[in-house]
């Protein structure tokens, strides 16, 4: 029996729920002593609720009349989209200022807001060059997926576009300081989509993931224009090469894939580690790679055998 099974045995519920909160106390209290840092001090987090509705109000600021309202029309659209981002962008900035207050417990209020206000004004001149790279993977999408009757089903029904727009807008984030925030925002996106992007991968113009439910992308990963994933693709890291930067004393080191411009990656196929895939390159399914591959390249498991079942 495990401690865990002992202590639960010995509870009468809910006579003895007193227990269970003196416990939980107990456990906080440990955890405290050993993180000094986040100890009890009036510090809040940001929120993960507070930053999914950010999320969906700055999509439907990018995209006014397919993810906004039903009443909009083009001619108040541009009315409603200020209102929408003058509420919206201080909602974010107030989740950063808890970012820095975070990373920085002895900031006065004054500079936190100051440094808050600088990233919110810096991501939101990017709002529109974004919502043109989000054209661009839009469009990828419809002009490769027969099954697409037009790029508006892709960017209202397609998970993969949702996360993809999520990453555009976290990564930008993330280059700009916000990284805890960013984070959060492509975990909302991977428990809304199951794709997982973190906010530090680079993705060129031109990106779409097919179905894409599973994919993986690592912190590190760069990827070309023009490239598109299948289901199940991992983009991962290597742990040792983690392991040797921190012991040479390196700030940063490339521990993920670098992907070439019109690479293709089909289904499950899993990339591991700084390797460079050249342009141009096909990796099919299920493939397990941990080397460089040049350009103009096709990249296969050998063929399944097909037998007859012994009787």
């Amino acid at each position: 029996m495990t401690d865990l099974d002992r202590y639960a045995s010995t509870i009468a519920f809910p006579r003895e729920l007193g227990r269970v909160v003196d416990g939980l106390e107990l456990a906080r209290r440990e955890w405290r002593a050993g993180h000094a840092r986040h100890a009890e001090r009036g510090i809040r987090f940001p929120s993960r609720q507070a930053l999914g509705r950010i999320l969906r109000e700055l999509g439907t600021a990018l995209f006014p009349l397919r993810l906004g309202p039903p009443e909009l029309t083009a001619e108040n659209e541009n009315r409603w989209v200020e209102a929408t981002l003058e509420s919206t962008l201080s909602q974010l900035a107030a989740q950063i200022a808890l970012e820095l207050r975070i990373a920085r417990p002895a900031i006065d209020s004054v500079e936190e807001g100051e440094r808050a206000d600088r990233i919110v004004g810096d991501f939101a001149a990017s709002l529109p060059a974004i919502r043109r790279l989000l054209d661009e993977d839009i469009q990828a999408g419809y002009a490769n997926d027969p099954a697409a009757r037009s790029v508006d089903e892709v960017l209202l029904s397609y998970p993969s576009v949702a996360a993809v727009i999520h990453h555009r807008l976290a990564h930008r984030l993330h280059k700009l300081g916000a990284e805890l925030v960013a984070r959060v925002i492509a975990e909302v996106a991977h428990a809304e989509t199951g794709i997982d992007i973190h906010p530090g991968a680079r993705i060129g113009r031109g990106f779409f993931l097919d179905h894409g439910t599973g994919v993986v992308i690592g912190e590190t990963a760069i990827v070309g224009d023009r490239v598109r994933l299948y289901q199940g693709v991992t983009l991962g890291g290597e742990p040792s090469v983690t392991g040797a930067a921190r012991a040479a004393g390196e700030a940063f080191v490339r521990r993920h894939p670098e992907i070439g411009d019109d690479v293709v990656i089909f289904a499950g196929a899993v990339l591991l580690g700084p390797i460079t895939i050249g342009a141009r390159t096909r990796i099919g399914g299920n493939v397990w790679l941990r080397r460089d591959v040049p350009p103009d390249h096709v990249v296969e498991v050998p063929e399944a055998i097909i037998a007859p079942a012994h009787s």
